[in-house]
């Protein structure tokens, strides 16, 4: 069953402004509210699909993000497959509910730093993931990336207000951003409802902004990623997130990196390893193979006559850049000795020839000290 239009759920239309949202949000969620519908499985889930649309749409990033993709967005880490944009965090809790219901009269409300208690405008940290691919973790590389998100309002200047304007104390709060109320023994502060926590109203917005400071916009970066980096690792680009509301301070991108699968090459730490399947002639016989290393060189490796599977040639400095470290670290060849398949005629008498001559088994002493000890085994149950 497909999810429902997150404005719908809402009953607002797409331009609604964040006032406009948190008041149809209250209504429906007070309507809905399981305590008020006990034993109500149909207004149990319309409180959750509520809860959810209103997670989305309350969040400027994350709505910038739905608008553009739609439910989208959301699913499957995010639209563009192995790299995308995504917000920072996740949906909030049970507890996010009550303190957007309650939490202002219970002097609650947006925890932040400002002048007088006023609440914090700083924008959102954003999150971009980015596939590297193992050469590209060895060498590393610069790279451009496309974030959605807000900037700065250029009309404005931020402000909010329509040039050659300015915002206004806010007569009701005289700009503290909050405002007390008494009832009975108690003082009850709260957020004010005429600013909304800033301290300053407009009478005048910009027209370009709608008096946020801020509009949406595709913003392209350039990033460079330092040689040695591993999967997991975060970049963080400090001011380069969401900016601020009404010229706040402007959140942080922060670079998620993974390091795709390699064909040849499996990674551990600053070592590589590498599968290498040999001959059975030259495992027997002995002789030198030649191997790719990771940054591009070739490398040869001398196999010793008798070389078995699982048997492991080190060579010193031909694994993966250390991050922030001019050193690397070693690549082991793992060998794997390979049974001939889909012999000539000849080939097979040459074999047959050999088994004949094996003799007192001495060339294949493991698999000869291995049947001895079967023998000696079944010999030990009929006694």
């Amino acid at each position: 069953m497909s999810k429902r239009d997150y404005y719908d759920v809402l009953g607002v239309g797409k331009s609604a402004s964040a006032d406009e949202m948190k008041k149809a949000y209250r209504k429906l969620a007070m309507k809905y509210h399981p305590d008020r519908n006990p034993d109500d499985k149909t207004a149990e889930q319309k409180f959750k699909e509520l809860n959810e649309a209103y997670e989305v749409l309350k969040d400027d990033q994350k709505r910038a993000a739905y608008d553009r993709f739609g439910h989208a967005a959301f699913e499957g880490g995010g639209p563009g497959g192995g790299g995308g944009f995504h917000g920072f965090g996740g949906a909030g809790g049970f507890s996010d509910i009550f303190e957007e219901m309650f939490g202002e009269f219970m002097g609650g409300g947006r925890r932040g730093g400002g002048a007088g208690g006023r609440s914090s405008t700083r924008g959102a940290d954003l999150r971009y993931n980015m596939e590297v691919t193992l050469e590209e973790a060895f060498s590393g590389k610069k790279s451009s990336v496309h974030v959605p998100t807000s900037v700065t309002c250029e009309t404005c200047d931020g402000s909010g207000a329509k040039p050659g304007t300015q915002p206004k104390t806010c007569g009701t709060c005289g700009g503290a951003g909050r405002v007390r109320a008494q009832q009975g023994f108690f003082t009850i502060e709260r957020t004010c409802p005429t600013c909304n926590g800033q301290g300053k109203v407009i009478s005048d917005p910009c027209t370009a902004c709608g008096g946020a400071g801020r509009v949406r916009r595709d913003k392209t970066l350039e990033v460079t990623i330092p040689a040695g980096v591993e999967d997991g690792t975060r970049i963080r680009l400090a001011g380069e997130g969401e900016a601020g509301l009404r010229g706040g301070p402007p959140g942080d991108l922060y670079i998620f990196l993974s390091v795709a699968p390699h064909r040849l090459f499996q990674r551990e730490g600053a070592n590589i390893q590498c599968r290498v399947p040999i001959p059975m002639t030259t495992a027997a016989l002995g002789g030198a193979i030649e191997v790719p290393s990771i940054d591009g060189s070739r490398a040869k490796v001398t196999i010793p006559a008798g070389t078995q599977t699982g048997t492991q040639f080190r060579l010193r400095g031909k694994g993966m850049s250390v991050l922030r470290s001019s050193a690397r670290g070693d690549m082991f060849i793992q060998a794997v000795v390979e049974t001939p398949v889909n012999m000539t005629k000849r080939q097979k008498e040459l074999l047959e020839e050999f088994a004949k001559a094996e003799g007192d088994d001495s060339s294949s002493p493991e698999s000869h000290g291995f049947f001895k000890k079967v023998k000696e085994f079944f010999e030990d149950l009929t006694d």
